[in-house]
């Protein structure tokens, strides 16, 4: 078995001050339980892990990730009663490649999946060397990281740790349920609305911006298309015949092996035509 060597930055002040204010956040609360709207084993939960099935063999597929390869995948969770919770540590064969970071303590996927690292990290401040794997992964983290501004930030943080491929999911802000919420339609009213409509129905939290910022095809193709040197494609996986979630796929320029899928429109070159 080869041992994955990370290639850590030095810890400077920003890392610290992260650790500093998310430790005593974390300690004695339950993450997630604010996302966790249906129950654990409901027909909702059972739908997106058929989802995520499909998402995942998108990312083994689109990547072409190979068994030597160093994987990071961002913003894992430290929930365990939903079934594809952290699917990629569940079902990716090749768990000593994997890094797993998250603002959860999710240290216990260490001991659940043995070879595979944990590192407690902010999204938006990675503490790694630039390339330092060669493919990132992140599942259903970018619509939680705040305004478009900070969107586009994680992509850049993505791409600027991979050498070779970055692979984000996020849910289609045109799907008719919202999944957060599990609500029809609300999520299509003006975004002022839709957050004022969370608050006068109890649902204050997923108001803030902060907290829930759905995407569309198009703004996840702006925040791709600011990163030069990286082509990219947004493409999506289908649930009853439509889109219900967002793959945004992004390889580095220069020669690359064949990307096989479908609902496939080409690949672009970031800071080039979008």
């Amino acid at each position: 078995m080869q041992n994955l060597h990370i290639d850590v930055a030095p810890k400077g002040k920003p890392y610290v001050e992260f650790m500093t204010d998310v430790r005593p956040l974390m300690a004695g609360i339950q993450p997630n339980a604010q996302y966790n709207v249906a129950a654990a084993g409901s027909l909702p939960v059972r739908i997106a892990a058929h989802q995520r099935r499909k998402m995942f063999g998108r990312f083994m597929r689109d990547t072409a990730v190979a068994a030597t390869d160093r994987v990071l995948d961002v913003g894992v969770t430290s929930d365990r009663s939903y079934e594809a919770s952290n699917y990629l540590e569940a079902w990716y064969p090749h768990k000593h490649m994997v890094t797993a970071v998250g603002i959860d303590d999710a240290s216990f996927l260490s001991g659940q999946y043995p070879g595979m690292s944990f590192v407690m990290a902010d999204g938006l401040r990675l503490p790694f060397r630039d390339q330092a794997f060669d493919v990132v992964h992140s599942s259903a983290v970018i619509e939680h990281v705040g305004s478009r501004g900070r969107q586009c930030a994680f992509v850049a943080e993505c791409c600027r740790v991979a050498r070779r491929a970055v692979f984000i999911t996020t849910p289609n802000r045109w799907f008719p349920v919202e999944f957060h919420t599990v609500l029809p339609l609300v999520h299509w009213l003006p975004k002022e609305a839709f957050r004022a409509l969370m608050r006068r129905t109890g649902r204050g939290f997923f108001a803030e911006e902060r907290n829930l910022n759905l995407m569309t095809t198009g703004a996840l193709s702006r925040a791709a298309a600011a990163n030069h040197g990286f082509r990219y494609e947004v493409s999506s996986v289908a649930l009853g015949g439509w889109p219900s979630n967002l793959l945004l796929n992004m390889r580095r320029a220069g020669p690359a092996p064949p990307i096989v899928g479908e609902d496939r429109g080409g690949m672009r070159l970031a800071a080039g035509r979008a």
